[in-house]
């Protein structure tokens, strides 16, 4: 059985996947094994592709996890789409971040705690971002 961080995980991926589609986009979910990447995504031509990687929150969080990887997962078609899902506030719309990954690597931090390490980045780092879906440019 899916735990709750992986349902919020692959709803996040589906809500992705389904604002790019409704933005013209083509969008393909890869394996879950794929590391880097739970998009690939194209225009109607396939003259452009990106490979979009998507962090979901169940919740308004002010940052977000990206793993260690994020400052090495870095090229212009790489994107990260990072989510926040408002609890009852669905209808409202979702709040997402379209940020490329150069972007994320630059912010990226690293947290120390007693007995593990985690590597996140800040809405605040990333508000120029918010619902910058052009950084796909269009799809026709």
């Amino acid at each position: 059985m899916a735990s709750k961080a992986q349902m919020t995980g692959m709803r996040g991926v589906f809500l992705v996947a389904a604002e790019l589609s409704r933005l013209g986009f083509i969008a393909s979910p890869t394996s879950r094994s794929a590391i880097g990447a739970d998009l690939l995504i194209t225009d109607q031509t396939c003259k452009r592709t990106f490979s979009v990687q998507v962090k979901t929150n169940a919740s308004n969080r002010s940052w977000w996890l990206v793993g260690e990887k994020a400052c090495d997962l870095v090229a212009a078609t790489h994107i990260y789409v990072l989510v926040n899902i408002r609890p009852g506030k669905e209808m409202d719309g979702y709040d997402y971040y379209v940020v490329p990954s150069r972007i994320v690597a630059k912010y990226t931090k690293r947290f120390d705690r007693a007995n593990s390490i985690f590597f996140g980045v800040s809405r605040a780092d990333l508000a120029a971002y918010h619902n910058k879906w052009s950084v796909f440019g269009t799809a026709v």
